[in-house]
């Protein structure tokens, strides 16, 4: 009778400690979307965070995710509750650098390895790019045993850095070419590349080079890697033009410096009559920055499913890109949560069919003021009919503001906004403010020469056409240089000579 007593007596704090535990998943969303005709709520699984790069579904369903500040952690998406795996003490973050990629691997009981790539310095002090293979320790529910199976030159950007595990259980890694345009074409260097490795970090005997861990070259800064129905792709941002999205083959060049994009100039073709360049599978001009991927294969909602899932920076999205039958080809582009969430760095799906996103809207280059949540990971996921609001708005968000942008305001948001910012003031330190720049004040000449070659870090726009170019600086003068005078195509073609 006394247990009786004590069980019954219980009984409601058991009900309050499930309630206190009591999914994150139950509580109402934060928004409602309609993706084609399924209903999709919105929720933040956690906040606040310091600008994550990565995001993995782990076998023990949680998302495990990196910071760029160098720590790895897990978030249980239920409760919300997070828990520090592993702080790192010798990563380099400046702009671009720091702890990025991440992956898991699949069978976790067999092989209990993490594997992360990170910019930080090698023994003589060297800024270098490592990956480093974690063993996970269940009891300890920690990292532990880090060893360093690839450590390559690092430079100031265009780190690529995402970690895949393939079919045949070979570590896939892509590297940016560290803005060294040679490093891509060069097969001796690793930069530029996708890289194929055992898990123990030897080199496999059937990549295309013997003793070498290339697998593919001719990449500038792939910052997506994901496997789909057994085939690799990859995301690459171009430099002015051609963000890619490349179906990755064994011993592929993909063309770059010589090749942005499909073979369609004269310089690229004289190129790739000496060396095969496999063409991307989509190539976007204006540019997007294109990050992470994932591939949706659930039914839970049936519009994604056969999608490569690759979020986007400079986009601000979440575009969904159908494959055909065999995955060789792209039959739709359909962009999703444009400037609803801000910058999106990375993805993953859970196996109940889940979309997770990441933010990076706190990282060195925000698009505006970040959100007092900001950065955060968000669930995207399937809404019951009863819960479903008849009104939720569609996924492809029409923008009214672009709409109404004329022409040359439009060109300035396609193609500068996204480093000097919508209202000129550009990033102290890293791009530099347009309002009462002498170079947009003063002799038009020196403005047109500027864009039409580069300068420092910013690419050549030489690509514009002659009418359209003239209509972004004449903006650009009118908006940002105290009214100065306007720029005609005669001046862009004198410039052009």
């Amino acid at each position: 009778m006394m247990r009786l007593i004590r069980i019954i007596a219980l009984l409601p704090l058991a009900g309050l400690f499930i309630h206190c535990n009591s999914s994150k998943l139950n509580n109402p969303p934060e928004q409602q979307f309609k993706i084609g005709n399924t209903t999709v709520g919105i929720q933040s699984v956690a906040t606040n965070l310091n600008v994550p790069w990565q995001i993995a579904w782990g076998a023990d369903q949680q998302i495990w995710y990196t910071e760029q500040s160098g720590s790895i952690s897990k978030v249980n998406p239920e409760t919300g509750t997070t828990k520090r795996l592993l702080l790192l003490n010798d990563v380099f973050r400046d702009r671009t650098s720091g702890l990025l990629g991440m992956t898991l691997h699949p069978d976790m009981k067999a092989h209990p390895y993490v594997f992360i790539n990170y910019s930080g310095y090698s023994k003589d002090k060297s800024k270098v790019s490592k990956v480093v293979r974690y063993t996970y320790n269940a009891e300890k529910d920690t990292l532990l045993s880090p060893v360093v199976f690839l450590e390559y030159p690092a430079w100031t950007s265009h780190f690529g850095a995402r970690i895949v595990i393939a079919p045949d259980g070979k570590v896939m890694i892509s590297t940016g070419d560290g803005a060294q345009h040679d490093n891509a074409q060069n097969v001796q260097s690793p930069n530029g590349k996708v890289l194929r490795y055992n898990l123990d970090g030897s080199i496999p005997t059937d990549n295309p080079f013997k003793g070498n861990p290339v697998w593919a070259w001719g990449l500038r800064n792939p910052q997506g890697l994901v496997y789909g129905n057994g085939k690799l792709y990859c995301s690459d941002h171009g430099d002015a033009t051609d963000d890619e999205v490349n179906l990755i083959h064994k011993g592929a060049n993909y063309g770059w410096p010589f090749v942005e994009g499909f073979v369609d100039t004269d310089k690229e073709k004289l190129f790739a009559k000496d060396s095969m360049v496999t063409a991307p599978l989509k190539a976007w001009t204006p540019t997007i920055a294109p990050a992470g991927m994932a591939y949706y294969s659930s039914d839970k909602i049936p519009e994604l499913k056969g999608n490569l899932l690759l979020t986007t920076l400079k986009g601000n999205s979440l575009r969904a890109l159908a494959l055909d039958a065999n995955g060789e080809q792209l039959v739709e582009d359909v962009n999703y949560f444009e400037k609803v969430f801000g910058r999106v760095r990375s993805v993953c799906v859970s196996p109940a069919g889940d979309v997770y996103i990441a933010t990076s809207n706190r990282d060195w280059n925000p698009n505006a003021a970040p959100a007092k949540n900001d950065d955060r990971i968000i669930r995207i996921y399937r809404l019951d009919a009863k819960d479903s609001d008849p009104a939720a708005q569609s996924a492809v968000i029409a923008h009214e503001k672009n709409e109404g942008l004329n022409k040359g305001a439009l060109l300035y948001t396609n193609y500068c906004a996204s480093c000097h910012k919508e209202d000129g003031k550009g990033i102290d330190q890293t791009f530099p403010a347009l309002l009462k720049s002498p170079v947009v004040t003063g002799d038009k000449k020196l403005l047109v020469h500027t864009v039409m070659n580069g300068r420092n870090a910013m690419p050549k726009f030489s690509f514009i056409e002659d009418k359209e170019l003239a209509v972004l600086l004449t903006y650009v003068r009118k908006q940002f240089g105290q009214g100065a005078d306007a720029v005609s195509t005669e001046d862009i073609k004198k410039g052009r000579k």
